[in-house]
């Protein structure tokens, strides 16, 4: 009778281990075992057990069936364990589980040798493939959010969700402290409730001063300079509204005679040469602000016009704080007063506040790569190539999403209650942002490229997006390469267009005009699309998550709201009336404390390219995992070396500070 020598390994995090019994039971193409006892003793995190079952020839094997029940003097213990290895006379046999089996009820899992659905022929692992579906497809249910703008996952508590994609006990107890720290910090210092104004500027650089970091503190150094000002529309944390400007917009009536160019040349001549930029935050037009302690806020939909001058430094040359041009909507320039002039850059760099928040980080990295994530969860089994591939970039997404929404976006959340675009404003913003993503504005090489950004110097964003971009590329096509062997394969596949047909319709809400896929048909298009997917829920998130401490610790560079009304004319402006501008004390200091949290790396943090949970057991996706981690790494050396070569390092796309996941 054929002997099979198994090897059980648990996982290592906190509080994995079970002291319950553990029975097992294999299944095979011919048959099936008894229920074999295979543990009595103490599981402890991270360790392995080796069990033996003989039975009577049961072929090849194909699932396995896990059963815990508790000792009769200890209460039951949840327990995680990593995966199964059987081995016997002739094969190996590995099973990945990763799940929290909290009860006793029997628990079914399939030899992990990834399997097209065309290719799955027998009928136990067909049966168990539409089962394990039907399940997810309770578990991870669509539910609209508000209207116009992306679906979500209908869970409204995090406690609610699956155990195995909830955060670790490590990722949830520090996530904890650091909020709750922060807030107590604040509260001893009495600035968490004071509704009052800044007595000075200089008071502002008091808060938090223990968790300043070298860039914030060059912030607070250099943040009245134009140059950088201008810099941050290139290399700050939100790269992706600045645009090349080839014909001025009508709105914005700028003449030679107004402007003061670098070189002498015209404005004509500069935009044709490509160094005249705009930004526009169009998206933030005609919006109601919000009111804070009782005082009206304000809230501008400005067009910035930036120069590339002769030495490379991009310069703000005009600024008009409203979109539609009028005598009392007067157009700002670095000749006006110095008061003026910082003061209509504060209402700039607020409202880019605004749309970076809710559309460059929210929208496009958050919401998106929680589409992803329950499309996958939905039509995707465990046994799927392009499952084994994207389930580790799903980590903790939903819920970090769902506390997104409880704590930061609710009716009594920080963003709603303490910055200009709370309430209905905030909902029409991501309406109105999601009406216009792109396929193309997520591919990073597509995007740069329409944007006219492609021979910018200095754009730290782009150059290190690209190679990262290439990277993951490279990598999707090796390992799904060795699944979809012809452009008949991705079409046939029911599963894989289930997925993207999940995609168009609740994220990008069935808009054909987003040019979103709504099915693939050749492996080039499957590449790409899984390509982007990758990118934008690690490298994206972290361009736009990772340095907001960075740049908005110091309040005056990002403010998260105006206290006072826009200028409607010239030479109304001193330094109090700057001061009186800037948000209340308890504004500024709950801004702050979000801003510390969600810029606060966890200790479990997993580096993009690294893959600690064994979903592959085949060889080609195993070598391709190694070398997409090499070339990262490598790619890392580079930047590193790149950056201790300027003063201000762009770090955010080094890959071994980008998470894998949105889990931030």
């Amino acid at each position: 009778m054929p002997t099979y020598k198994g090897v059980v390994t648990n996982e290592k995090r906190l509080r994995a281990w079970t002291w319950d019994h553990v029975y097992v039971k294999l299944v095979g193409t011919d048959g099936e075992s008894r229920r074999e006892g295979i543990f009595t003793g103490w599981f402890t995190t991270g360790s392995s057990f080796t069990f033996e079952v003989t039975t009577q020839d049961i072929g090849k094997l194909v699932l396995i069936k896990l059963q815990k029940t508790r000792r009769f003097w200890l209460p039951e213990k949840a327990w995680f364990p990593a995966k199964m290895v059987i081995t016997s006379d002739e094969e190996t046999y590995h099973f990945p589980i990763y799940r929290w089996i909290t009860n006793q009820k029997v628990q079914v899992f399939r030899e992990g040798t990834a399997c097209l659905v065309f290719d799955d022929t027998n009928a136990k692992t067909l049966d168990h493939r539409k089962k394990e579906l039907e399940q997810r497809k309770k578990q991870y249910c669509w539910s609209s959010y508000k209207d116009g703008m992306p679906d979500r996952v209908k869970i409204d508590s995090a406690h609610s969700l699956p155990d195995e994609i909830r955060f670790s006990f490590t990722k949830a107890v520090e996530f904890k402290f650091t909020a709750l720290s922060g807030l107590i910090e604040l509260k001893l210092q009495g600035l968490a409730d004071c509704a009052e104004s800044w007595s000075s500027i200089d008071a502002i650089s008091k808060v938090f001063r223990h968790k300043q970091t070298p860039l914030s503190e060059h912030v607070l150094q250099n943040w009245r300079k134009d140059s950088f000002f201008g810099s941050q529309f290139l290399n700050g944390v939100n790269p992706m509204v600045i645009r090349c400007c080839k014909k001025l917009p009508e709105n914005l009536p700028v003449t030679d005679d107004m402007v003061h160019l670098h070189g002498g040349r015209s404005l004509k001549e500069e935009m044709q040469s490509g160094n005249i930029f705009l930004c526009d935050y169009k998206v933030l037009d005609g919006l109601d602000a919000n009111t804070i302690n009782g005082k009206q806020q304000y809230l501008m939909a400005p067009l910035v016009l930036l120069h590339r001058t002769p030495k490379d430094k991009l310069q703000p040359i005009a600024i008009q704080l409203k979109q539609k041009s009028s005598e009392d909507n007067p157009i700002f320039f670095p000749t006006d007063s110095a008061y003026d002039w910082l003061l209509v850059k504060m209402f700039v760099r607020s409202a880019d506040f605004q749309d970076h928040q809710l559309n460059s980080h929210l929208l496009r990295t958050h919401l998106l790569a929680e589409v992803f994530s329950v499309s996958l969860l939905r039509n995707l089994p465990m046994v799927h190539p392009l499952y084994k591939l994207l389930v580790p970039h799903t980590r903790y997404t939903l819920q970090i999403n769902i506390l997104a929404r409880d704590r930061l976006i609710s009716k009594k959340g920080v963003f709603n209650s303490f910055t200009s675009s709370g309430g209905e404003a905030m909902y029409k913003i991501m309406k109105q942002a999601t009406s216009s993503i792109t396929y193309t504005s997520l591919c990073i090489r597509d995007d740069i490229k329409e944007r006219g950004l492609e021979s910018v110097p200095n754009f730290f964003y782009r150059d290190d997006g690209f190679q990262i971009w290439d990277i993951i590329h490279k990598f999707v096509q090796g390992v799904l390469g060795s699944y979809y062997k012809n452009n008949s394969s991705v079409q046939d596949d029911t599963e894989l267009q289930a997925w993207v047909q999940d995609i168009f319709k609740y994220g990008f809400l069935s808009r054909s005009d987003s040019g979103m896929p709504q099915k693939l048909g050749t492996v080039a298009e499957l590449v790409k699309f899984v390509t982007m997917v990758i990118f934008t829920g690690s490298a994206q998130h972290a361009a736009v998550n990772s340095g907001q401490f960075d740049y908005g610790s110091w309040m005056p560079n990002t403010p998260t709201t105006i206290d006072h009304p826009p200028p409607d004319s010239k030479g109304l402006y001193n330094r109090s009336g700057i001061l009186n501008a800037l948000p209340d004390i308890n504004t500024t200091v709950h801004g702050m404390a979000v801003l510390h949290l969600l810029s606060k790396q966890s200790s479990d943090f997993v580096p993009l390219g690294h893959y600690p949970e064994k979903h592959f057991s085949e060889e080609k996706p195993c070598e391709h995992m190694e070398t997409f981690k090499g070339e990262l790494s490598h790619l890392s050396k580079i930047i590193n070396n790149r950056n201790a070569l300027l003063n201000v390092p762009y770090t955010y796309l080094d890959p071994l500070l980008v998470e894998n996941s949105v889990a931030i």
